[in-house]
């Protein structure tokens, strides 16, 4: 059960990123210049509410599995998920929130572009993370 609720933490997580990286950054760039560090504080705060509570729960989860991997799944597996967590994480403090932040005074092409390249890799890493867990969850169906 743990495997499950961790599988699907990580695909809505997944499929958020997508969202974001895909559609909603982008779209920062059209917001126009009046208003845009209220936009982006607004953004901020909402989306926190959102990813925060699934961001939490897929390390939690994540860090129980390393405690006791599923059958059939390693140990060696079940840690190199968790630190695929961990390089999100780190991504997020220290590439995206810096970027969030300098955003939030005002809208800046080359801050605007800085977020969405680096967040190419929470990108990247989210979609690995979901072919993983989608891997564990195939070996506990055999």
């Amino acid at each position: 059960m743990l495997l499950v609720v961790h599988a699907a933490l990580t695909w809505a997580l997944a499929g958020l990123i997508l969202t974001i990286q895909l559609v909603h950054y982008p779209l920062f760039a059209r917001v126009g210049e009046t208003g845009y560090g209220a936009y982006q504080q607004e953004h901020v705060r909402r989306i926190t509410w959102l990813v925060a509570p699934l961001m939490l729960a897929e390390l939690a989860t994540g860090t129980a599995l390393l405690l006791r991997p599923p059958p059939l799944v390693s140990a060696a597996s079940t840690a190199l998920g968790l630190a695929l967590i961990v390089l999100i994480w780190l991504s997020t403090a220290f590439f995206q929130s810096p970027a969030h932040r300098q955003l939030a005074a005002g809208f800046d092409p080359s801050g605007h572009a800085r977020l969405v390249k680096t967040n190419w890799a929470r990108t990247l890493l989210w979609l690995g993370r979901s072919l993983l867990v989608g891997w564990w969850l195939l070996l506990g169906l055999s």
